[in-house]
């Protein structure tokens, strides 16, 4: 788990659930923070928006619905788009 992805999205559910960023861990939950489905949704659209990224609509890594989670699904739509754009720009050079 990157550091600083982890931190970013941290960050982001802290400023939606007004709590302090330190009493926040990966092992919590939305759930356990008091989030509705409507401020989970808004959560989800910031996460989205600050990485440039767009969650399925049926992500299987949220299902377990922990912040842990939630950075594993960043991290591995961030990765695919590092390597699709990596995989246009070689193709774009043959």
């Amino acid at each position: 788990m990157s550091q600083e992805i982890a931190d970013q999205v941290l960050d982001i559910v802290a400023k939606h659930v007004d709590a302090d960023r330190a009493t926040l861990t990966p092992e919590g939950t939305l759930k356990d923070l008091g989030v509705d489905s409507l401020e989970a949704i808004e959560t989800i659209f910031d996460i989205e928006e600050h990485f440039d990224i767009n969650f399925p609509d049926r992500d299987p890594n949220l299902d377990d619905g922990t912040i842990a989670g939630l950075i594993s699904a960043v991290e591995r739509l961030l990765s695919e788009k590092a390597t699709v754009t990596t995989d246009a720009i070689v193709a774009a050079t043959h």
